[in-house]
């Protein structure tokens, strides 16, 4: 049977019965997965994502309150009752080390209630874009659901889902069918970076990457609000080397 490897703009593109035989890859650069590859790498004990503030709110209530921290934004903005929001460079180890980070967010933790009927489930970023790479070569079937902005897709998700498709063509070995938008997506990718950066020859500087995310629908929003320093902490490619996983039974996020 011949592999696959699909991409999904938004998450409401993947059918559950579609990904549940494969490896499903959540990605949202601005700024959920980004912020918890930042937090778990900060020594966070775990990451709870959930859908809804109600939801967070009363799964905080099941743990000591010193074992935890509320985390998350809504529409981009920090959330009044919690500890910290959704920017990654909030989540330093003297903050978060130890700790249970009970998070929801827009778009980011509904992408990755999404993916959770498949065998396993990664979130990329940038920022452990090469160790995302690894633990996907040699996989028949991966889909990696963009989470979007606002229900809209989002250029900075797609950017990355193109990059990790070439990445995993070129170094895998593996003859992938490729659905249309994960054609697209690599296209898009290569069209931005010119080989041989496009294809992993030579690094990708994170102020030139920043440079293109800023010209994206969530960075726009984002640079509304005054979070400017959050695209370029999300542009700073394989600054780390850990890769998020989701566990379906606990529904918890801990470093692979």
């Amino acid at each position: 049977m011949p592999s696959h490897l699909n991409v999904y703009a938004l998450p409401k593109y993947a059918a559950p019965q579609e990904i549940a035989c494969g490896t499903a890859v959540v990605i949202d650069v601005l700024r959920a997965t980004t912020t918890i590859v930042y937090a778990l790498e900060a020594g966070a004990k775990e990451v709870l994502p959930c859908r809804e503030i109600e939801e967070a709110l009363a799964l905080a209530e099941k743990y000591p309150r010193e074992n935890i921290l509320l985390g998350g934004e809504r529409m981009g903005k920090p959330i009044a009752e919690f500890d910290l929001g959704n920017s990654p460079e909030e989540y330093l180890s003297c903050a978060v080390e130890d700790k249970t980070i009970i998070f929801t967010t827009t778009n980011g933790t509904r992408a990755l209630s999404c993916a959770r009927d498949a065998r396993r489930i990664y979130l990329a970023a940038f920022v452990n874009i090469s160790a995302v790479v690894q633990k996907l070569l040699g996989l028949e079937e991966v889909h990696l659901l963009c989470a979007g902005t606002d229900g809209e897709f989002s250029e900075d998700d797609i950017l990355l889902a193109g990059l990790i498709v070439e990445r995993v063509q070129k170094l895998g070995g593996t003859l992938y069918e490729l659905n249309a938008q994960a054609m697209t997506a690599r296209e898009y990718w290569l069209k931005r970076f010119a080989v041989p950066r496009a294809i992993g020859a030579e690094p990708i500087e994170p102020e030139r990457l920043e440079g293109v995310l800023r010209q994206t629908r969530g960075a726009k929003n984002l640079i509304e609000l005054g979070y400017d320093d959050d695209i370029l902490a999300a542009a700073r490619v394989d600054q780390f080397k850990g890769v998020p996983e989701l566990d379906r039974e606990s529904f918890s996020v801990r470093l692979a």
